[in-house]
This record gives C-alpha cells, sequence and structure tokens, in this order.
C-alpha cells in the first residue's frame, strides 16, 4: 500500500491563530535547528569525523521533534477542541492520527 504523505497546504486555517509570542517562539526554534543545519555542513566540509556529524545530526532531529510536538499539541488543544465541541470531532480526530503516523515515522 502506497501512503501518500500529507500536502504542504491543506487550505485550513487555524481555528485559533497563534499569538505573536507563539509564533516568535517557533521561528526562533527553527532559526536555531537552521543554523545547526549549517553547523553539520561546515562539519561535512571540513572532513570532520563522522561520529560528530552524527551526533549533530541526532540533535537537529531531536529539537525538530520537540518543535513538532509542540505544534501537535497546540493543534490538539485549539483545532481539535474545537471540532469536537462542534460536532466534527471524527474527521478532525483522523486528521490528527494521519498526522501522528505520519510524525512518527
Amino acid at each position: 500500500m502506497c501512503e501518500h504523505p500529507l500536502p504542504e497546504n491543506s487550505g485550513k486555517d487555524p481555528v485559533t491563530p497563534r499569538t505573536d509570542d507563539e509564533k516568535q517562539a517557533v521561528v526562533n526554534r527553527l532559526r536555531r535547528i537552521e543554523g545547526q543545519v549549517r553547523g553539520i555542513q561546515k562539519m561535512v566540509e571540513d572532513d570532520r569525523y563522522c561520529v560528530d556529524i552524527l551526533v549533530q545530526i541526532s540533535a537537529i532531529d531531536k529539537a525538530l521533534k520537540r518543535v513538532g510536538y509542540s505544534l501537535l499539541e497546540r493543534h490538539t488543544h485549539h483545532c481539535v477542541k474545537d471540532a469536537i465541541q462542534k460536532g466534527d470531532g471524527d474527521e478532525a480526530i483522523d486528521e490528527l492520527m494521519k498526522v501522528v503516523q505520519q510524525f512518527s515515522k
């Protein structure tokens, strides 16, 4: 069975838009991760020891997962909760489960 990745843009808007502080926190985390990726690129260019590079890749993977879990938590508390209260819970839960499955691969 072929599984397709989730679309980049579902066309939906958040039920509760992120606050400026929430946006800034996520953007700051992503910028730090971006800097870490650049650091790994430099490590490869400098022919650094493989294990050192792998340790940094693992750190980036964990950092991305933390960002993802924080977004997942917010989505559940706002969008999914709202859908359940409006009687559209089954669809929201199905969508949530698909993204959880995709995220946990």
